[in-house]
């Protein structure tokens, strides 16, 4: 019996061939492969180190807006400096003598050629002569000026300055006694800033007393001051002199030592002074809201004598006195923060990464990105608020507020309470930890040092059974 036409076809159809293009297959090898990449170890610590970065381009923003307060500040402080009083160096008192000085030089002269004529005419020279002994007593007073939300420190000075110029210091003068003009001698102070003189400054000298005047008769000195004419005679005999100085200024007070022995005592209700310049205090005391310094310089202490002639010697390498350097103001103390950003981000991320390895949880990029970027919302909020309530009240707000928003945030996807408490607690540490640096100056390099081995040897610890080579 003859197969039929339909079971021959049969045995000769040929078997279906799979088809290599088998778009279905492929999508969904592609999707397993993609699965097993994000759960692996290594494309995890990877995508957390892009969005750690990432998440740093916002804190380049924060810098440049703390710079630009922190030059505003600057701005409004040097404006009110300039209607107050710049810092103050004081300088003196410098006793001058004018004498009259002869010149012979030989000229061509004009009716004969190639030959010279002598030609005389007469200057006016000066001697300039230092106290034998300076005493100053004075006392500091800080105020603060405030303009808008900007503060800036000012100082008023009551200073008592007395000394004495001995008989001796009129003998033996390098220029000859009958050319000095002794009737116009004249007394000179220097003061940096004019504007920060507050009362009628009068001099007590010897048997005399007048007013001082404004400006200076000569440059040789200094290039701002006041001056006073005096009365000498030939044989002068020892003269002691007093004046009461009362000086507006802002946060320098210098002091020249231009007495052959220069004493100077200082007070102020101020507690953080900085003492600079050529000299420190031989004695100090510093309390919390006040200070007391003595000075005592020599005339061997210094590279200038006890009298010149002329513009030969310049005092401002001799200066010193005191600073009234006001704490880390909160501008620099934000910066100080804002330096830490990487240690904040890259520890809190890495926080999640640990928890999302060790506890097969997965944390999506966007929630990383969300967490960095409210990390960097932090320094926002410090540096507005320090602005209106101080830099302490403002951290303690501002991490407050972070690390709510950042636990409760992470309750949302961990879904576990003691998972939720450990971030809780991490950015507790975190916060409290960076804000014992920022006030442990002297130690800040040593504690961050610490703190830094601390943090490596965690990773280590949570990292050491981790097999990187895995896909799962």
């Amino acid at each position: 019996m003859s197969d039929s036409p339909e079971s021959e076809s049969k045995k000769t159809a040929p078997p279906r061939s799979t088809d290599p293009l088998d778009l279905g297959q492929l999508s969904k090898n592609a999707a397993q492969k993609w699965q097993r990449t994000r759960k692996s170890v290594t494309f995890k610590l990877f995508s957390m180190i892009f969005l750690l970065l990432f998440s740093m381009i916002p804190v380049a923003f924060v810098q440049d807006l703390v710079q630009s307060r922190q030059r505003l500040q600057n701005q409004v402080s040097e404006e009110t400096s300039q209607k107050w009083a710049n810092p103050q160096t004081l300088t003196g008192p410098v006793l001058s003598l004018p004498y009259q000085k002869t010149v012979i030089t030989e000229v061509d002269d004009p009716n004969k050629n190639n030959q010279k004529i002598k030609k005389v005419y007469t200057t006016i020279e000066y001697l300039h002569l230092l106290p034998s002994a300076l005493k100053i007593n004075g006392n500091m007073a800080t105020e603060s000026l405030k303009r808008g939300i900007y503060e800036m420190m000012v100082y008023t000075s009551d200073l008592k300055i007395e000394g004495r110029f001995e008989a001796d210091q009129f003998k033996n003068l390098p220029a000859p006694a009958q050319d000095i003009l002794w009737d116009q001698a004249f007394v000179s102070m220097g003061i940096s800033d004019l504007r920060g003189i507050d009362e009628k400054v009068q001099l007590k000298w010897g048997g005399q007393s007048g007013l001082f005047d404004p400006g200076t008769v000569t440059e040789h000195l200094f290039k701002s001051g006041v001056h006073r004419q005096v009365k000498l005679q030939k044989n002068q005999g020892a003269v002691p002199f007093g004046l009461d100085l009362k000086l507006k200024g802002n946060q320098r007070l210098y002091f020249v030592p231009v007495g052959k022995e220069t004493e100077i005592h200082l007070t102020a209700n101020w507690g953080s002074p900085s003492f600079d310049g050529a000299f420190l205090p031989d004695h100090r005391e510093v309390k919390e809201k006040s200070f007391i310094a003595d000075w005592k310089v020599l005339h061997l202490n210094r590279n200038y004598p006890q009298i010149w002639q002329g513009a030969q010697y310049d005092f401002g390498d001799s200066a010193f006195g005191v600073f009234l350097i006001q704490p880390v103001d909160h501008y620099l103390k934000v910066e100080r923060v804002v330096k830490y950003a990487l240690f904040f981000i890259g520890l809190t991320f890495m926080t999640f990464f640990f928890v999302e390895v060790l506890t097969q949880r997965m944390v999506h990029p966007l929630q990383y990105l969300l967490i960095g970027f409210a990390l960097c919302v932090f320094y926002t909020l410090l540096l507005s608020i320090s602005e209106h309530l101080g830099f302490e009240t403002a951290y303690a707000i501002a991490a407050s507020m972070t690390i709510i928003l950042i636990t409760a945030y992470a309750a949302g996807f961990l879904k576990s309470l003691p998972l939720t408490a450990v971030t809780g607690g991490v950015l507790v540490a975190l916060y409290s930890f960076i804000y014992v640096i920022i006030y442990q100056e002297d130690y800040a390099l040593l504690m961050g040092s610490f703190g830094l081995f601390a943090v490596l040897a965690l990773v280590m610890f949570f990292s050491r059974k981790l097999d990187f080579n895995t896909q799962e």
